[in-house]
Formats: structure tokens, sequence, C-alpha cells
């Protein structure tokens, strides 16, 4: 990697050692020395300049093409493009100050135009365009083909006026989802309740809140407040109250907002030759056009509704027993009925397994499984400088036979809510990795409980299957960018694949082995009991047709947002009716969901990403031996072929590798009608702790 202020040989360095505080200059992390916006600015405008140096290499070849002198230098720059779209996009999101965030949105919609501006370069696509294809390096190869494609699907052969309309489209529509994003970021709304509101609500739950002069309690709209309302809260104005307020938090102003993203996104589709932009969003992606999302949908729908409609049914009969004269289940009270229908039906109570679950331990739990299941190692990083304190650092170090101590990369977790932070859950890439050069680095984004001093932070146990969950996305980066360029890492597979890696992680949540090694009662440090894990499981399963329904629902919204014409949607009764096909229970009044939907923004019409990923997840995971879930020799196939590949392949190969033949229905099914059952055994030697 260039840099306009250091020799090759120092970026190099750094890049290896991942900089320590006293290195003032740092290419690789902004946060390190722009401690203003100003600062700020001027580091991203650092990775700017030396992208075009980077570019001006390339364009100024004389002679033939060659993977040396026009692919590296290319890759150099999409490597500093990266860096500070990584890095901007970071401080927009979680940087404590309302003046950094405001410069790191105003900087990533900079690095958006330059991203674009390189996209429709034809002097650069012609050079690449040049390049023979390297036979004997099918790595090398695939990346060309894949970045030929990307410049075609950009416009790159458009003529001069079409290029400067998609650049203009390009910029609104990068403006537009960050303004989107920010709303939803800084839409923390509350509500008040009584005590005798709370009747149902965990008893460290209540104990973290207090009372106002008044006796009431302020509960607000971010994570921790807003999921275990929903879940036990007795009071159903409260749960209603929550619900409203948690999907109304940034409408009114993400109404115009979005329109004007989809109207800018039909237009940019359109101006490429394309129907729509479901079909330009598609081209590049597994499924490869929006029509055949539709049939995924369909087919997926088939199978899943029987099973969903089964579930409410049960679940209808069991209300209108408690409540004679019920006709229907609102979506407001739906996850409660659930957790109530699991307590009566299944013996199983959520909040029993929270005292399991305090954070600081399901932290250690996961990064020791992930050590065990993909032969890793980590190690924390005490004099890291962050971008906040209660950020951990930890270096990842390969565990496998042959590379054992091999310095693999650095992960960053900030877990927890505060003021203008991001309000999701996520993972996404730092720093991009490039073998013998740089060291790839990646970052966990989310919202637990926990993180104050005397709160124990007790989670759900769907919050810990989010973790492992989010966990997969970063190990994905880690393990997959270890290659040779640093636009084929584990993020830069095909969009609608990122999400399998992740999913499939999620099922090890159900290993009881797995769960007593970490999941301690957070006053005796008894570990979970064996029939406590059973019961569990078995609820957890109840609800699987439900939540299938739930994916196609959002990703036929998404998809249809991107077809339709924008200016004729109605936001709200174009979800109330996809929620009449796919959803049983009842619409509530102004649910205003669209306006938090922030996939729209990061996947547009892709949800589908989610139904389909979940599709291989499951049948990757019915590879595993339950007998040896982390330390069989299938861990390892799926480590080599899957992940350590990264963008080296296209994904259907790197199914294909793994199953030895395409995905099918037949795990997913089983699945959905909770005939998929594994995880009952231990596996053969004991899990250790991350040092």
């Amino acid at each position: 990697m260039k840099c306009a202020t250091c020799s090759a040989l120092l970026c190099a360095l750094l890049a290896l050692t991942l900089p320590s505080a006293a290195q003032s200059n740092d290419p690789l992390h902004a946060w390190v020395q722009a401690k203003s916006p100003a600062a700020l600015q001027a580091w991203v405008n650092q990775r700017l300049a030396a992208e075009k140096a980077d570019i001006a290499k390339l364009v100024a070849v004389t002679g033939p093409r060659t993977v040396a002198n026009t692919l590296r230098p290319y890759d150099d720059a999409e490597n500093e493009l990266a860096l500070a779209n990584n890095n901007a996009y970071l401080l927009y999101s979680l940087a404590d100050t309302a003046a950094m965030r405001d410069m790191g949105q105003k900087m990533t919609a900079v690095v958006s135009a330059a991203n674009t501006e390189l996209s429709l370069n034809p002097q650069v696509y012609r050079a690449l365009a040049a390049v023979p294809l390297p036979a004997g390096d099918p790595a090398t190869r695939h990346y060309l083909q894949r970045t030929l494609l990307e410049y075609r699907l950009a416009g790159v052969d458009k003529d001069a006026a079409t290029r400067a309309r998609v650049r203009a489209l390009q910029e609104r529509i990068t403006n537009d989802s960050l303004e989107f994003g920010r709303n939803v970021a800084n839409g923390t709304l509350s509500i008040k309740a009584t005590r005798a509101q709370l009747d149902g609500l965990p008893a460290d739950y209540i104990a973290r809140h207090k009372p106002d002069a008044e006796g009431n309690y302020t509960l607000t709209t971010d994570a921790p407040d807003e999921g275990p309302v929903l879940d036990f809260a007795n009071n159903a104005d409260l749960r209603m109250r929550m619900f409203l307020a948690y999907h109304g938090r940034a409408y009114p102003q993400n109404e115009a907002v979005l329109r004007d993203l989809l109207t800018a996104r039909e237009e940019l589709a359109r101006t490429l030759g394309y129907k729509s932009f479901a079909d330009l969003d598609t081209a590049d992606q597994m499924i490869g056009s929006a029509a055949n999302v539709q049939k995924l949908i369909d087919q997926v729908d088939a199978a899943s509704h029987p099973v969903a409609q089964r579930e409410y049914d049960e679940l209808l009969a069991f209300v209108q027993q408690r409540q004679p004269g019920v006709k229907s289940i609102s979506l407001a009270d739906s996850l409660y009925w659930m957790e109530q229908y699991r307590r009566a039906k299944l013996d199983f109570d959520a909040q029993s397994v929270r005292p399991y679950f305090p954070y600081k331990e399901v932290q250690a739990g996961i990064l020791q499984t992930a050590a065990r299941f993909f032969h890793v190692s980590f190690k924390q990083v005490k004099n890291a400088v962050v971008w906040d304190p209660s950020v951990d650092v930890y270096d990842v170090y390969d565990a496998a036979p042959g590379n054992v101590g091999k310095h693999l990369g650095r992960i960053y977790l900030d877990m927890h809510p505060r003021t203008g932070k991001d309000k999701w859950f996520s993972s996404s890439p730092v720093v991009p990795g490039i073998r013998g050069r740089q060291l790839p680095e990646g970052m966990l984004v989310c919202n637990f409980s926990g993180g104050a001093a005397g709160d124990p932070g007790l989670m759900q146990y769907d919050e810990v299957v989010t973790f492992f969950h989010e966990f997969g996305h970063l190990m994905h980066h880690i393990l997959g960018s270890q290659g040779e360029w640093s636009g084929q890492g584990g993020f830069d597979v095909e969009g609608d694949f990122v999400e399998s890696p992740s999913q499939m992680l999620e099922e090890m949540f159900h290993s009881t082995a797995i769960l007593q090694s970490f999941a301690r009662q957070y006053q005796t440090g008894q570990p979970i009991p064996a029939a406590l894990v059973a019961r569990m499981n078995a609820a957890s399963a109840y609800g699987r047709g439900r939540w299938i329904q739930n994916q196609l629902l959002y990703s036929t919204y998404s998809l249809q947002l991107h077809t339709l014409p924008p200016a004729t949607i109605h936001f709200d009764g174009l979800y109330r009716q996809d929620m009449e096909r796919f959803n049983t229970f009842t619409p509530v009044p102004n649910d205003h969901f669209f306006a938090v939907f922030t996939h729209l923004t990061e996947y547009a019409s892709n949800y589908y990403t989610y139904v389909l990923d979940k599709v291989i997840a499951i049948d990757f995971f019915d590879q595993f031996d339950p007998n040896h879930l982390l330390d069989g020799p299938t861990a390892m196939r799926y480590r080599r072929t899957v992940l350590e590949p990264g963008a080296t392949r296209p994904a259907t190969q790197l199914v294909q590798d793994f199953l030895g033949r395409p995905q099918n229905m037949k795990a997913i099914e089983r699945w959905m009608n909770q005939e998929f059952q594994p995880h009952t055994t231990q596996p053969s030697a004991p899990l250790h702790p991350a040092e």
C-alpha cells in the first residue's frame, strides 16, 4: 500500500505490526490520529490522494498490460478507498461526538463519490480489459473477470453524458442512505411506565431503571430496553406503546428520504438499461435476476406457510383459553404470547436462562467456542487505541497445524449502546487483508445489555444467538482475507452469500456442551443444566415457520420497493398488504416499520439474501457430526473450503466445494418442522478461554 507521508517499507511495517498508540501517523486507523473533525477530513484525504497516485501509475503504463503493472496498482487504489470508507463510516456510526459523526458522514459521501468516479473511468477499464487473463492463477483470473463485470454494471461503457448522470445519481443515493441511517441512530424515543406496568419484566431489568419523583420509569427504544418489554411485559398497553415507539423513531422524516432514495435508484437502473433497480442489483449475485428472487420466495413460501399457519393456530387456541373471545393476535403482542405459550406448553421460561448469560461470560464463551471451531486463538490487546473506552480489542492467531502462532488479524468489539451510536447489530471490515503486506481487521457493532458498573448485562437467549451470528461474519472476514488481493476478502463474496457463514454459526448455540462451557449462573457459578438447554432448544424450535415467513415478508417488501414506481408506493399500505400474505398476526395501525428498516439502505432489493443463505447455512450445518462439532474434520474442511477462499472463486463454487452438490431444501424443511435436532453430545475435549 502506498502512503503520501511515509515510505512503502514503513507502510508495510505499520500494517503487519498493527500500529500502537505510540505511532502517530497511522495509515490504517483514522481514530488514532484524527482527534478532531478537521483531522479526520485530512486523514481521509490522504487516503484519497494515495488512491489517485495509484491510478495515475496504472494509467501511465506503456507497453503490454500485465497483472503486475495494471491490476496491482488498481488493487492498491481499491485498498486505499476501502480504508478511507471503512474508517469514515466507522466514525459516522460510532464516534462519541456529533461533530465527529457529522464529519464521518460527510467523508463517507466523499469516498463514495471517489469510488463512483473510479468505477466510471474508461481509461482504467480499458487498461484492465487489456490484461491477459492468467491461466495458472484462478484467483487472480476470477478477480479480474469480476472487476470487469462490475465496471460494466456501473456504466463505464456509456457515453460521457450518461456517466455524468450516473455520478449524480450515485451521490444522491449515498447521501439519502446516510441520512436514513442517521435518522434511525438519532431517533431514540422514550416512554413512561408505572411500576405496575412493569409487571412480568425481569427483576434485574427493573432494578437498573430508577423511578422519577412521580414514581414513573423511563424506558427507551434502545435494544436492551425494547426487547424485554415486547417479550415479557404483562401490560398490553406498555407493549403496544413500545412497539409503536420502536417502529416510529425515524418517522416521518425517513418517508421523504426513502422515496427520494428509491426514485434515484429507479432512475439509475433505467439509465443503465435495466427494467428495475432489483434487476440491476441482482445482476452480479448468485441469484442472477429479480425473477429468480421471486421464484425463491414462492418456493420457500410453499414449504413454510403451512408450518407457520399451524404454529399460529396452536397459539391462537392457547390465547383464547387465556382470554376467551379473542379473534386474532396483534403483531405487537406476538412475541409476548409466544413466550407465554412456550412457558405453558413447552415448560420453558425465557427468563430462566438469562441468569446464565451475563454479558462478559458470553463474550468469553463465544471467543473460546470460535477459537476451537475455527482453529485460532485470541489474545486481548490491552493498550490499543480505540474510538471509545468500552471497545475490546483482540489479535487473532492461527492454531491450525503447520501455522500455529501465525498472526492473522485483529478484531474490535463495540457491544453496548450509547448516545449517537448506531443502534443495530452488525459486523464490518476495518482493514482489508493483503498477504504479506496488511493484516485484516474487523469489528462487531452491537447494542447488548451490560457495560455499566454493577450491571451484569443478563442477555436473552436470542441475543446470544445474534452474538454468534455476528461473530460468524467477523471470522469470515479474518480467515477469508489472507489472500493476495485487497478486493478478494471475506466480505467481498457475492452479497447473497455473505449471510451463510453467520447463520451457520448460529446453530452452535444449541449445543449443550458448548453452552455448559461458559453459560454459568452469574451469582453461583453453576453451569446451565442440560435439561434446561433441552427445553430451551425445543422452545426455540417453535416458531421457525413464522420466522421464515417474516423473512419472506421483508424479502418481498424490499423487492417490491425496488420494482414498483416509487411515486405510487404507499409504504405503510404495501407493508400491510405483504403482512396479510406472509404474517398470520394482525397488523398494528400506525406501524411505520419502513422508516426504521435499515436493510433497505444496505441490502436494497436484496433482503432475500437472508432466506437463501438460511437454506445454505442449514444445509452446511447438516454436514457436521453432532459428536464432533468443534474438533471433528468437518470444521477444518469448512474453514478451508468456505471461509479461507474469501472471494477468490464464485460463491456457488464455495457451496458445491463443501457440500459436494448445490444446496437444496431438504435440511431447511426438516429444520422448520423441528426434525433438525443435533447437538446433544459432549465434544471430546474441554474448551479453553481466550487469553
